[in-house]
């Protein structure tokens, strides 16, 4: 008798299966763990620095050491996963930033914490190289912009967990047990991973007519572009790379600066308290929520009329940059309840705009290499979300929060012109990968 059979009845029965959605349900909760824990020191700031005094440049020093490190492992990250696979890659990955996570309520200092948030992101730089990967491994193409949508809104349920959750857990038991309480929910999640993921062609519960769709999806891409990807040299020539690299470099720091420091800012320049910030300060993590499933299901819908993919996913980045902007006057107005709300319709846009820029790799290249493209991206976004987060804390300490609010509503619109400018379709680019071989 055909095991195979017995542990998949949908394949049995010639009935579809769905598979496919519970991997990317199962990767939506790793990237809210994943967020969760970054965010723990974020939405703690406020009573760490006042215990230890730290200034601002302190803590942009704590904040960019995690994405320094963050930066280099979405790199070597996406790399480490095409060579392994996705399922031991990112259960590596999960296991190590859970137990530094707990690790960290050991710090006392600037540098102990630059230590344990250098060594975080080392774990948590693989979750979106990862996941990409996964998505173009499982999903056919005109599923992608909300399978991606999926599981990057785990950043905005997980932000808003932390910033709802942490500061009670904080008050109640102390900062400590705050970290020992976010690295130790990952280590539970091993445990589904496990089970749900596995390779297509080995995955025990998978129907034969879902491997079909999956693979009919996979055909079509792969044979416009595998026969130049033998070679990173290849590969950054590529004018696509280039357009998805200095996209993601000129947005990912918008949502880094609003991620990192929204908590810090609300009690610096509103005077919030931390049960003021936990009340508060998860709901424009709510409004990035959706703002990644209204560019996941806006391209889906256009593009399951027949408007070519790529044409529509840059119009929804384009259309993204408004609301972008309204980040703008938040740093302005008096009213802290217009502020939150003119953040929140700032996010609205980013979270939409981020969808498309996740989605840009896996419709232009095989599941193959889109680990290693993504990491790549993922260095560049990092490293420039580095830098804007060390000027940050510099900038407020000498003047104020406005200026950050103002570069964070600009960054976007000169990301949208490069990605206009560099990236096409496979079949109408001159230098795709296709024909550089």
């Amino acid at each position: 008798m055909n095991t195979d059979t017995l542990s998949n009845p949908d394949a049995r029965q010639g009935t579809p299966s769905r598979v496919r959605w519970w991997i990317v349900w199962t990767l939506f909760c790793s990237t809210a763990i994943n967020y969760v824990s970054r965010q723990s020191f974020a939405v703690l700031s406020p009573m760490i620095a006042t215990q230890f005094h730290f200034s601002h440049e302190d803590i942009g020093k704590i904040l960019g050491a995690f994405q320094v490190s963050y930066a280099l492992a979405w790199l070597l990250g996406g790399m480490f996963l095409d060579a392994v696979g996705t399922r031991l890659g990112l259960a590596l990955a999960a296991a190590w930033w859970s137990l530094i996570n707990i690790l960290m309520s050991l710090a006392h200092s600037v540098t102990g914490f630059v230590a344990f948030r250098f060594l975080l992101g080392i774990g948590e730089g693989f979750n979106w190289p990862g996941a990409s990967k996964a998505v173009a491994e499982w999903f056919p193409p005109k599923e992608r912009g909300l399978a991606v949508a999926i599981f990057d809104s785990g950043s905005s349920v997980g932000g808003a967990l932390a910033a709802l959750c942490v500061p009670w857990i904080a008050l109640a038991f102390g900062w400590h047990w705050a970290f020992v309480f976010t690295g130790g929910i990952g280590f539970l999640w091993l445990i589904a991973w496990w089970r749900v993921y596995h390779p297509l062609e080995k995955h025990p519960r998978v129907s034969t007519e879902e491997t079909a769709l999956i693979r009919d999806g996979r055909a079509a891409e792969t044979a416009a572009t595998e026969s130049g990807l033998r070679s990173w040299l290849r590969l950054i020539r590529n004018g696509n790379v280039w357009g998805i690299v200095l996209g993601r470099g000129l947005t990912d720091p918008i949502w880094w600066f609003y991620v990192f420091w929204l908590p810090q800012y609300l009690s610096d320049a509103r005077g919030f308290t931390l049960k003021r910030i936990a009340l508060f300060a998860w709901i424009p993590f709510v409004a990035a929520d959706l703002g990644n499933f209204t560019g996941g299901l806006i391209s889906g819908y256009f593009i399951r009329r027949g408007y070519p993919t790529i044409r529509v996913r840059k119009w929804v980045c384009a259309v993204s940059c408004i609301p972008i902007c309204a980040g703008i006057p938040a740093a302005a107005v008096h009213s802290s309840t217009l502020a939150l709300a003119l953040i929140c319709v700032a996010l609205w846009g980013y979270a939409s705009w981020s969808t498309m820029g996740l989605t840009f790799t896996t419709d232009l290249f095989p599941h193959n290499v889109v680990g290693s493209v993504t990491g790549l991206s993922g260095l560049a976004a990092g490293l420039a979300g580095a830098a804007f987060t060390f000027a940050v804390g510099a900038t407020v300490d000498r003047f104020s929060y406005r200026p950050a609010f103002f570069a964070a509503a600009l960054l976007p619109i000169l990301a949208t012109i490069f990605v206009f400018l560099l990236i096409r379709s496979p079949k109408a680019s001159p230098d795709s990968l296709s024909q550089s071989s």
